[in-house]
């Protein structure tokens, strides 16, 4: 199954879409103590195949299905429909998040042989139901079990060939006229999704080498453009833990930290030049250590601690306590806004971001090369994520702030637009200058050469930083 073939010809309807779009709603629950009798009356009346046991809360348990009622028919005749929906249906349940794309349901739905498969929110209500009925119109090949390989991997071996393909699926993906934003949000998956599976392994190894369970609740977090949705071909680890434990749990979540980042390198996720990883103990701290680091970080404005805020506030958890990790959101956010100084200290940086277009309108370059990520990306993300906080906008995705800003009537929606098609023009030639690197063995990086691509390409270019110069007075970091 992780043999991922035929990539030049995916078909990038699963890669495009997300399950909120293909989901058949609404999903039919009941009380896991309601009798299979009654149950299976209500499947009737409603017309479906199935139907999710939740607990009083709401919350997914089980589910049962056609298949179940004949299993219980043939093994126990009608005798059987005396029994609860709790001691028939299967538990746990499969669930996918209702942002995941197509492709997640597809390939895990393939890999556990499935015919079902729950749609669920953050805290594991059903939303929706997944059916091969409902998918028959996604063209799936065996590329499609790329995504559900980062989760199932059993080894840094096994999630090195999901990061070897990934140049091949971006590649299949622009063919296909999949945008360069949305190729960008499936890299960012994989690596969120690897990176949960490295803390998962981790986790299990303190536990086969006598360390125990985890001596308090925490969440692993992805940082930067990991955390945004918005990675492309050149990366390294952005990660941090949080947790509620004391100063004498640290030992524990060092080593998970250090086993974390040792196993994501192993799986050619390569070790951060600044060391923004869990095993270090300045991005492995309690909550209440993070208050007060966050703290220092906004009413004691300097160069390195915006860097910190750039990476930090983009953050996402992938393991863990979620409802952990959304605390220290929240927290972050808050601390943030109190400090008029470190809003106005971002907004001075995002100004200062320049440099792409010379004095007669060349671009410059340093060795025939520009860097489209510090005079291209780096605006537009560092001014979305300054409004965000400013505006307590908790979404980290550049689009989605920017969106969240237009409907707040803080963005006009001329200026979203414009916003959109700037980093798509800027993300799209980074992509293809990385992709025409790998096939000659160069390593990716975010620096281009503007002479490789037709004058149309560099034309918009052009005019994509031009209008990122004005769009910073927009936002209100001109200056």
């Amino acid at each position: 199954m992780n043999d991922i073939a035929a990539l030049a010809r995916i078909d990038s309807f699963p890669y495009r879409h997300r399950l909120r779009e293909v989901m058949s709603t609404p999903v039919l629950t009941a009380l896991a103590s309601l009798s299979l009798n009654d149950a299976v009356h209500r499947m009737y009346e409603a017309r479906v195949s199935s139907i999710v046991g939740i607990d009083a809360e709401g919350r997914t348990l089980g589910i049962f299905t056609e298949r179940d009622l004949l299993r219980i028919l043939s093994n126990s005749g009608p005798a059987g429909l005396e029994q609860t929906l709790d001691q028939t249906m299967t538990k746990p349940v499969a669930t996918v998040p209702a942002d995941a794309y197509v492709y997640v349901a597809l390939a895990r739905m393939t890999r556990l042989g499935l015919r079902h498969l729950v749609v669920v929110d953050s805290d594991n209500r059903p939303l929706g139901m997944v059916t091969g009925r409902a998918l028959l119109k996604v063209r799936a090949t065996e590329a499609l079990v790329l995504g559900d390989s980062a989760e199932s991997a059993a080894n840094p071996d096994e999630m090195k060939a999901v990061m070897a393909n990934l140049p091949k699926l971006a590649r299949g993906l622009l063919g296909e006229g999949v945008t360069a934003r949305n190729i960008a949000s499936v890299i960012a998956l994989v690596l969120r999704d690897l990176t949960a599976r490295a803390a998962e392994l981790a986790e299990q190894s303190l536990l086969d080498d006598g360390w125990g369970p985890a001596p308090a609740r925490y969440a692993v977090l992805i940082l930067g453009s990991g955390g945004r949705g918005e990675s492309l071909l050149a990366f390294d680890q952005d990660n941090a833990i949080v947790h509620g434990g004391k100063p004498s749990d640290d030992p524990w979540f060092a080593e998970l930290g250090k086993r974390l980042n040792e196993t994501l390198n192993r799986a050619g996720i390569p070790f951060c030049d600044g060391n923004v990883m869990a095993r270090e103990s300045r991005w492995r701290k309690s909550l209440e250590e993070w208050r007060d680091e966050v703290h220092n970080w906004v009413f004691s404005v300097e160069n390195q601690t915006v860097m910190y805020c750039d990476i930090f506030y983009d953050f996402q958890p992938v393991w863990g306590d979620r409802a952990l990790a959304e605390e220290l959101r929240h927290m972050a956010m808050e601390k943030a806004s109190q400090s008029a100084f470190f809003l106005r200290y971002l907004a001075q940086n995002v100004a200062g971001m320049d440099g792409s277009i010379g004095l007669f309108g060349n671009f410059v370059t340093k060795q025939g090369r520009l860097n489209a990520k510090k005079f291209g990306l780096l605006p537009l993300v560092s001014a979305a994520r300054m409004r965000a906080i400013r505006a307590h906008v908790p979404a980290t995705g550049t689009d989605e702030r920017f969106a969240a800003l237009k409907e707040a009537g803080a963005l006009h929606e001329d200026d979203l637009r414009d916003f959109m098609e700037v980093r798509e023009i800027v993300l799209r030639v980074i992509l293809e200058q990385q992709l025409a690197d790998i096939a000659q063995q160069i390593p990716a990086s975010t620096r281009i050469d503007p002479k490789r691509f037709d004058k149309r390409t560099r034309s918009r270019l052009k005019w994509a930083f031009g209008r990122l110069k004005t769009l910073k007075f927009v936002c209100g970091v001109g200056g």
